[in-house]
């Protein structure tokens, strides 16, 4: 949310270098849509930012700043309140899951806003993760592990198997993506583990998994691949230290639990 407030300080600053451009029939006010500028003072976005503060504006209006213009039938805010229904969960945290593809048939969200939001939801993720730079990790924490990774795992649609190589401090020396899979499953096979970990000289090795669903508690089959990935470590000599499963702000820990 930080980053939606400095986008509309930032596009405030570009209101007031152009404010011609809204007047006239050039610059944001291509083919004529429907801008902010049409509001009474009282609801125009910008002015409620320059007299309150950005923290006064509601989700749709935060969202308006950024999107700056509408359709030729809806102002910005109107196309902001429709984006917000279409969104999953059908609020602005939706912003973390859709893709591009889907942003693209929301009529009035052309390519150039669709670039823009998801770079915005980049930069969200980015700046939550910067307040545990992963360098900085050590894998032998779960908390820490799970909280950095939760910003851009906790709303996937879709499982996703990490794998992260660990060097002989515990620290990442590597992070990939093993598996996507459905909403209930993403298959990842020990033998598929161990060559990347063998490839990247891994002294040992973390599992993440994500539960769409929200809720962490292992499956059978998360039990399954663990005493598997367990097994063949112990036999090939890089151990697995943890497998951590995300969910909706929360996470399971198989160390932790005891469950290794």
């Amino acid at each position: 949310m930080c980053v939606i407030l400095a986008c509309a300080a930032y596009q405030m600053q570009a209101y007031r270098q152009n404010k011609g451009a809204f007047q006239g029939t050039g610059g944001y006010m291509t083919e004529k849509n429907m801008t902010m500028r049409e509001l009474p003072d009282s609801e125009k976005p910008y002015e409620k930012v320059e007299k309150y503060g950005a923290g006064v504006l509601s989700d749709a209006e935060l969202l308006a700043v950024i999107l700056r213009t509408g359709t030729k039938k809806e102002r910005a805010v109107e196309l902001a309140r429709r984006l917000l229904t279409i969104l999953p969960g059908k609020n602005i945290a939706g912003l973390f899951q859709i893709t591009m593809e889907e942003l693209l048939e929301v009529k009035g969200i052309g390519r150039v806003k669709a670039i823009e939001l998801l770079s915005l939801t980049e930069l969200v993720k980015r700046m939550l993760r910067s307040k545990i730079p992963k360098e900085e990790i050590i894998c032998d924490d779960p908390q820490k592990v799970a909280q950095y990774f939760m910003v851009s795992m906790r709303y996937l649609e879709t499982e996703v198997v990490k794998l992260l190589v660990l060097d002989g401090k515990n620290r990442i020396s590597k992070e990939m993506d093993l598996a996507v899979g459905t909403f209930d499953s993403a298959p990842a096979a020990p033998r598929e583990i161990f060559y990347y970990a063998l490839k990247h000289k891994a002294v040992s090795i973390l599992l993440l998994h994500n539960h769409p669903s929200g809720e962490p508690a292992p499956s059978r089959e998360d039990f399954y691949l663990t005493k598997r990935v367990i097994e063949s470590g112990n036999l090939i000599g890089i151990p697995l230290v943890d497998h951590i499963i995300i969910g909706d702000n929360c996470y399971v820990s198989f160390k932790e639990s005891g469950y290794m």
